[in-house]
């Protein structure tokens, strides 16, 4: 793994405070930057969260400064779940970071589960945002359709035994998304990639080299 700096952060949120994580780039050579989304938080959802902590991984070794942040009422985050919707205020306010801290510079949103169903539809509109990876998409409990109309690079993986989001319904939005798309469905994995979290980096990784 490239040589990690840690800074932790306190952003400016909607709300109040949201607590923070950076990595910086060993170098100031790097392309672009990461903001990658956790989990829901009524569920323990966390910036460290293994799926996120796996996608942070594979984009730092990539050469990105990568922030993750705990959405409200998570971790030392304050104010209290929205269900979604004040989230998504959270999620520009830690883009709205990025793009002051590093101006110029496009920026990759990711998201896992919740992340990525209040993460992408932010990534969608926001013009900092260049390129979107999705995983473990919750298209079971949200409504996703936004991305019917997301002409961004995109990367979808999810778990072909995925109980939130059931592979038919994750291909079908697929198949509804505009280029440039890729889809990666793990086999046989869970929601949680549980053992194959190896297969996600290693998917996100093709993806960034072919775009390359």
């Amino acid at each position: 793994m490239a040589d990690v700096f840690h800074r932790m952060l306190s952003l400016a949120g909607p709300v109040g405070a949201l607590e923070a994580l950076l990595w910086t780039a060993p170098t100031d050579s790097f392309a672009s930057v990461a903001l990658v989304c956790h989990p829901h938080p009524l569920f323990g959802g966390t910036m460290h969260n293994k799926v996120v902590f796996q996608a942070a991984k594979t984009l730092h070794e990539a050469g990105m400064p990568v922030l993750r942040f705990n959405f409200r009422g998570a971790g030392r985050s304050e104010g209290v779940h929205d269900g979604g919707r004040g989230e998504q205020g959270d999620v520009r306010a830690a883009l709205d970071y990025l793009a002051q801290e590093f101006p110029a510079k496009p920026i990759l949103l990711a998201g896992f589960s919740f992340g990525a169903g209040v993460g992408l539809r932010v990534g969608c509109d926001d013009a900092h945002v260049t390129r979107l990876i999705g995983l473990g998409i919750p298209v079971n409990r949200f409504d996703m359709s936004y991305m019917e109309s997301c002409a961004k690079p995109k990367l979808i993986v999810s778990g072909g035994n995925d109980e939130f989001g059931a592979r038919e319904k994750v291909e079908a939005l697929f198949a509804a998304m505009p280029e440039p798309k890729r889809l990666h469905i793990v086999e046989g994995a869970d929601h949680f990639f549980a053992g194959r979290l190896g297969e996600v980096g290693a998917e996100i990784t093709a993806w960034l080299r072919e775009a390359v």
